[in-house]
């Protein structure tokens, strides 16, 4: 497999939700920081050339003495972000080489590696792709505390990451965003809106995103559950 892919893993959110005062990526399940299980998960994937971090300008050193530790040997660089999520991705993006690029959120320590096959294969097939796992839930559009709609559930995707675009398309649309100053709320979202397709990829339900108290209690099952397959 062709080392073509840049690896940006954002770990620069706060812990506002989680209700406490250390950042959420940096909460320790199993005794080690969150966000390195994506950095060593992506380190084994073949085509992975290189690993941006990108976190908050006060923790640049230390997710440095994090990585070091943890002898994490294609991390290419630490960034400080931005406000923003989508600011913090921007920054990532300036440091990537390759002409391929996947984000991906430091505090889903749970992705595999056949699923980031997955997103890459579609990537490569299609141009863009993300990893997304069906709704298992009815879902309702609510005004106020009215129901206004129910949206056929076979067409909702629970959007994941990583996101994987062509390198060079992914950094236009990361610009017109910023010179119309645009928010979105995922980076699909900002391919979507200049017109590049994006496919979605099937991924896994466990792939979660830790960012309530309730998260990290379910962190722990799966940390059990991994361990008990390995052991089989």
């Amino acid at each position: 497999m062709e080392r073509n892919l840049s690896v940006i893993v954002v770990a620069a959110g706060r812990g506002s939700r989680m209700g406490t005062k250390e950042s959420k990526q940096f909460l320790e399940l199993d005794g080690r920081p969150l966000f390195l299980g994506a950095i060593e998960t992506f380190g084994r994937f073949g085509a992975t050339a290189e690993i941006i971090v990108v976190t908050g300008a006060a923790d640049v050193e230390r997710c440095k003495r994090y990585i070091q530790e943890a002898d994490c040997p294609l991390v290419k660089t630490v960034v400080a972000g931005g406000a923003e999520r989508q600011h913090s991705v921007y920054e990532g993006l300036k440091q990537a080489s390759s002409p391929w690029v996947m984000v991906h959120d430091g505090v889903r320590p749970f992705i595999r590696e056949e699923n980031i096959d997955a997103c890459y294969e579609e990537m490569q097939r299609s141009g863009a792709a993300v990893l997304a796992v069906p709704v298992k839930d009815t879902i309702k559009i609510v005004a106020g505390s009215t129901i206004v709609d129910t949206p056929d559930r076979s067409a909702l995707w629970a959007i994941q990451t990583p996101q994987g675009f062509r390198t060079e398309e992914l950094l236009r649309a990361h610009e017109e965003a910023v010179s119309e100053g645009f928010l979105g709320t995922d980076d699909s979202m900002l391919a979507e809106r200049i017109g590049i397709p994006v496919s979605v990829a099937q991924g896994d339900y466990t792939n979660i995103k830790i960012t309530t108290p309730e998260d990290l209690d379910y962190a722990e099952f799966l940390l059990r559950a991994v361990r008990k397959e390995k052991e089989a």
